[in-house]
């Protein structure tokens, strides 16, 4: 070493230790060989060479130490360094002030971390490193070496944990002299030491007594170590043992042995078939040699997916959790190498209690076997999967009865929920998802406009929704992010999350999350609940106080739906002549003024202005042919949040409502219109008799009609809205949420559309109904007609009768004999129109008739029991049950 240009690596190296220590060069070469060991291996740390990320790391630790002034003055000079290329590996000075921060007695769970490893070595005096690490012809360690990774390099759990720790061999008392190791002295020892411990050893008391009872290290002397040459073979060419115990242990880290080599096409390790061996020991191996294929086999996987970003985080938190296993398995092969090491130095042969045998290699690695086969039946079973399925994948897996098995396979899922957990609750205590590899069940869609937040936004991976989550939590949870967004982006609601609901504890380490996953229906049912309730609480809360979403609800009903009967009714008189006329001839803002003054003369001028605003009128699409009546709606216009609720589709039922209310209202309206002209022309016409056969037919015609048309706005008014109406009211004041609300008003409209005869179901109802109102407007113009022709022939009358007196006050006759012919054949025409009206009136109430006929048969025959129970009432004297036109 002195021979070195002492600007070398090995120089600086050496110089390096030294300063760490403080010891001289000769008193630090155990520390300097490890040192070398460690630099010298291929086992690099899994972290991304991103300048960015690492900053920002650097930054959160520091936020977290509340040391904000620190981390904005860190930003400043990082920006700073950016600026300048004097360093070309950023990203690897920033990287190494991050590991130097951290809390040396903190455990770090980073794979590949070297201050671990090197801090866990160097107080042990121990130079072993993990057997992965290096190639075969690298494997020789020193006699304290192998003492030093007995002691310590197995670790308490993992594959290196083994159920049986002797085997034909002395225990750890009989070899260490009835002295038991520092850490059994409180505890029971765990089951690696105990391994590392019971292994036998041949060499002198201090280098087997524990590192507390050794005398202090002095300067190395100089040994020559000597160096037996190895046989593989006998004189007959049969191979020994020990040559297969050494290719066995290569086997087990994937590397090919001198006799024992991967066959390609089988797939499997095989000895060839040349070398002579006895078959037991030829079976033995094979059963051993099944480790390193299943070693392989995880390994695969991990080495192609750890350096696949869109794997995710839940994927790189499997495969660091497959990394910690092989890490278990890696600390028992070294243990297991030193051994053989020992035995090769000291000529140990295999006919001793001490010696490593093919046979002890099968007891002492069944543990390993199982929970390697294990991981390998798992990464099999999660091929292909990501996120939340391969959260699901590795929570189905743990369903066995075995206990070491669902250990592990739970060990496992920790780290694999962990990511998810976060995602979890960034969402429902800050609305935030930050999904880039859409790993998390919630899934959002950035096209999404504002107004289509709440139902399009934001929807469920059920392909990723954890199986240890149920479907009501992930809906609650996708509730509460939602919300939170709601507030901010559509009722801009300024209110911090956290005032909204306290967040809890977040699972920040795999053991937070082992807690959570361990009481998936208490305290992680708990969280979800409270944030929930505390949410969707405050979100109605706002709708209501804000926004009148329950008085935009009751506006609905008085308005659209003709709740507020003296402001209809007097609307309806302001817009009868305007609504007589031809479609084409109105004009919006004409209406828009009887509208205003209809509201100012009833008691819908004492609603909300707020409510009043939104109402107007609109006016449909105009056929040929249409008056007024046939293209006049309400209309009420919806923005902001409660446009979520009342959506275009609900809007668009609320007109198809509003239109068939119209319309039966009209057909009241003309009913007592009719029967008003009846009452009035009744006397009138007493002094023509002629009439009172056609009069009586039309009574009997319009009582029918009435009754009709009375039953039908009973059923409507108080069977259909009413009852709706009430269900809604009660299910919106026991709502939990904005979807229960939302929920609730589809419901009701459905309802109403259903039994308004307005869905699909219904239309042949529907289209008798709309001809039985077609012949109450035709009678309306028949009595109309009769009425008139009737009211002008009792004019003509009552002046010829007039005429006649004035003549005979006069002094002269009444008539003469030419005016009285012209006024009897004036008589005779009308008295014969008398029957064309009669036989008109016969057809109307025949047609009328047969259609109520016919619209009673569907209602009896209809699913729907009220609509069953309608036709009893229409029909309750069973009037309609013989031949038209025979009543």
């Amino acid at each position: 070493m002195a021979t070195l240009d002492q600007k070398s690596p090995n120089v600086l190296l050496q110089s390096l230790c030294c300063r760490i220590t403080g010891k001289s060069e000769a008193e630090v070469a155990h520390q300097f060989q490890y040192a070398v060991r460690v630099i010298g291996n291929n086992y690099a740390p899994t972290f991304e060479r991103d300048e960015f990320l690492v900053s920002e790391k650097i930054k959160k630790e520091l936020v977290k130490q509340r040391r904000e002034a620190d981390a904005a003055l860190f930003s400043e000079l990082h920006r700073k360094l950016q600026t300048q290329g004097v360093l070309k590996h950023r990203w690897a000075v920033l990287y190494l002030l991050l590991i130097l921060s951290e809390d040396p007695r903190k455990p770090s769970s980073r794979v590949g971390n070297y201050g671990g490893l090197f801090a866990q070595a160097l107080p042990r005096d121990a130079h072993s490193t993990p057997f992965y690490c290096t190639r075969p012809q690298s494997l020789s360690l020193g006699h304290g070496e192998r003492t030093a990774a007995l002691v310590g390099s197995v670790g308490t759990s993992g594959i290196s944990s083994l159920g049986v720790y002797t085997l034909n061999g002395p225990t750890p008392q009989s070899l260490l002299g009835g002295q038991v190791p520092p850490s059994a002295a409180g505890a029971a020892p765990t089951l690696g030491s105990r391994l590392a411990w019971a292994l036998p050893i041949s060499s002198s008391p201090s280098a087997l007594a524990p590192p507390s009872a050794r005398l202090p290290l002095g300067p190395p002397v100089p040994t020559a170590r000597v160096i037996r040459p190895r046989q593989d073979a006998d004189l007959t060419g049969e191979v020994h043992e020990a040559a297969l115990v050494r290719d066995i242990l290569y086997v087990f880290q994937g590397i090919d042995g001198k006799f024992i080599k991967m066959n390609v096409q089988e797939n499997c390790y095989k000895i060839d078939s040349k070398v002579v061996l006895c078959k037991s020991l030829r079976d033995t191996s094979s059963r051993l040699a099944e480790l390193g294929w299943l070693h392989n086999k995880v390994r695969k996987y991990t080495d192609a997916r750890s350096l696949d970003r869109a794997f995710g985080l839940v994927g790189q938190s499997f495969c660091a959790a497959l990394h910690q296993e092989l890490k278990e398995y890696y600390r028992l092969l070294s243990v297991l190498h030193s051994q053989l090491q020992v035995e090769d130095e000291h000529g140990v042969t295999m006919c001793t209690e001490s010696s490593l045998t093919l046979r002890r290699l099968l007891v002492w690695m069944y543990d390993p076997k199982v929970r390697l086969k294990t991981l390998a039946a798992l990464v099999d079973f999660c091929q292909g999967r990501k996120g939340g399925e391969l959260a699901s994948a590795v929570h189905a897996y743990g369903k066995t009865g075995d206990p070491q098995m669902r250990a592990l396979v739970q060990h496992i899922l920790c780290l694999v929920s962990h990511p998810i957990l976060n995602f979890l609750y960034r969402w429902i205590y800050d609305g935030e998802l930050e999904d880039t590899y859409h790993e998390f069940f919630v899934a959002s869609d950035p096209n999404v406009k504002t107004d289509r937040l709440w139902h399009d936004k934001y929807s469920l991976r059920k392909s990723m929704i954890p199986s240890f989550i149920t479907m009501d939590q992930a809906r609650k949870v996708l509730l509460i992010g939602k919300s939170i967004n709601f507030l901010h982006q559509v009722c801009h609601d300024r209110t911090p999350p956290g005032k909204i609901t306290p967040a809890s504890k977040p699972a920040d380490t795999p053991k937070d999350a082992a807690e959570l996953l361990s009481d998936l229906e208490g305290a992680f049912q708990e969280k979800i609940d409270a944030a929930y309730f505390d949410t969707s609480k405050y979100l109605l809360d706002v709708l209501n106080r804000n926004y009148l979403l329950l008085e935009h609800l009751q506006a609905m009903r008085r308005y659209l739906l003709l709740g507020q009967g003296d402001f209809i009714r007097h609307l309806m008189d302001l817009l009868k002549p305007e609504l007589a006329r031809p479609a084409t001839t109105l004009y919006q803002h004409n209406l828009t003024g009887i509208l205003e003054t209809a509201i100012r003369a009833t008691n819908a001028q004492y609603d909300n202005a707020e409510i009043l605003k939104r109402l107007d009128v609109r006016l449909l699409e105009v056929s040929p042919g249409d008056t007024g009546w046939d293209v006049f709606s309400l209309d009420y216009h919806v923005d902001g949040p409660i446009a979520t609720v009342f959506t275009r589709e609900c809007m668009g039922h609320y007109l198809r409502v509003f239109n068939f209310l119209w319309r039966a209202k009209r057909m009241e309206y003309t009913l007592t219109d009719i029967w008003k002209g009846q009452m009035c022309n009744a006397k009138l016409l007493k002094t023509m008799p002629e009439l009172s056969g056609v009069l009586h037919q039309c009574h009997i015609l319009a009582s029918e009609m009435v009754h009709f048309i009375h039953q039908m706005q009973y059923y409507i008014t108080f069977e259909v809205l009413e009852c709706s109406r009430d269900e809604l009211w009660n299910k919106v004041q026991q709502a939990q949420d904005l979807d229960h609300i939302i929920a609730a008003h589809e419901v009701f409209l459905d309802t109403i559309i259903s039994r308004c005869l307005l869905d699909n179901n219904s239309r042949s109802l529907l289209n008798q109904l709309r001809a039985i109102f077609d012949q109450i407007i035709e009678f309306q113009n028949a009595q109309d007609s009769l009425y008139r022709s009737a009211l002008e022939e009792l004019a003509l009358r009552l002046q010829y009768e007039e005429k006649k007196r004035q003549r005979e006050e006069e002094g002269e006759w009444g008539v003469t004999a030419e005016q009285e012919a012209e006024e009897k054949r004036r008589v005779q025409e009308f008295q014969g129109t008398i029957p064309k009206m009669r036989s008109q009136l016969q057809i109307l109430t025949h047609f009328y008739q047969s259609i109520v006929q016919q619209f009673l048969v569907l209602l009896t025959t209809s699913p729907d029991e009220s609509l069953r129970f309608l036709s009893f009432r229409l029909d309750f004297n069973e009037h309609y049950r013989g031949e038209p036109g025979s009543r």
